[in-house]
């Protein structure tokens, strides 16, 4: 922390990976983030800890947490794979408090964490599969929980990280993907492919979405699994 202050630059710390109710690190970041003057420049990974406090003091540390102004970060893929495993019945479900710490203000993003190893060998480094499972795992299931979820794999994570001109203004990076989806509900839930991939304006990577179709008496039939639009209101 002090190396880190003295040269202007950021902390991030996985800290408290593990369902130990007496796993408190974060709480000490929280400390030295305010004794240090680093607000806005801290972020916590996991804190999986969090769902086995008690909740009085679960909410003196949040409102800590938000007095620090931290960054948090929950990996939902390894936390609910790898948390809970010495649980008998009811096993907890192994991830952070992330919707007490967006109640109370404080920046939450997804994050992946491991790829292809021992501790998750599923993955393949996509954001959107961290939304889903989080909106499944976390119960994160509706119409504005789902736009927050978005919003924990694109601006949540740019603010963690203090990325300037970021975003779909005059002036920005021009750092964008281009979801094979009407929506946000739809791009996380059909983890839907990146047509378009860009960065600083420059094309860097396509995608073809997949075609499937189906056979109805003998008659071919595109599905695309999406839902169909909303019918326009009659002109009154």
């Amino acid at each position: 922390f002090a190396l880190a202050s003295n040269k202007g630059l950021r902390v991030d710390i996985h800290c408290d990976e593990t369902d130990d109710d007496q796993s408190r690190f974060v709480e000490v970041m929280a400390a030295e983030t305010i004794r240090l003057g680093m607000g806005g420049r801290v972020t916590a990974s996991h804190t999986t800890a969090m769902h086995s406090y008690n909740n009085a003091y679960a909410y003196k540390l949040i409102n800590n947490l938000k007095r620090a102004q931290m960054h948090m970060v929950t990996n939902p893929l390894d936390n609910s794979t790898l948390q809970g495993r010495f649980d008998s019945y009811p096993i907890r479900r192994g991830h952070t408090r992330v919707k007490e710490l967006l109640a109370a203000g404080i920046n939450v993003c997804i994050g992946h964490d491991s790829v292809m190893d021992p501790w998750y060998p599923l993955g393949y480094g996509d954001p959107l599969q961290s939304a889903f499972v989080l909106a499944h795992y976390g119960q994160m299931s509706g119409h504005g929980e789902l736009r927050t979820l978005m919003d924990m794999i694109t601006w949540n994570p740019a603010s963690a990280l203090g990325l300037q001109h970021y975003g779909l203004l005059p002036g920005c990076r021009a750092d964008l993907c281009a979801f094979a989806a009407p929506s946000e509900m739809d791009a996380i839930r059909l983890i839907a492919p990146r047509k378009l991939v860009l960065r600083g304006g420059k094309i860097v990577a396509r995608t073809e979405p997949e075609r499937t179709t189906v056979m109805w008496d003998d008659r071919e039939e595109l599905v695309d699994f999406m839902k169909p639009a909303p019918k326009a209101a009659p002109a009154l």
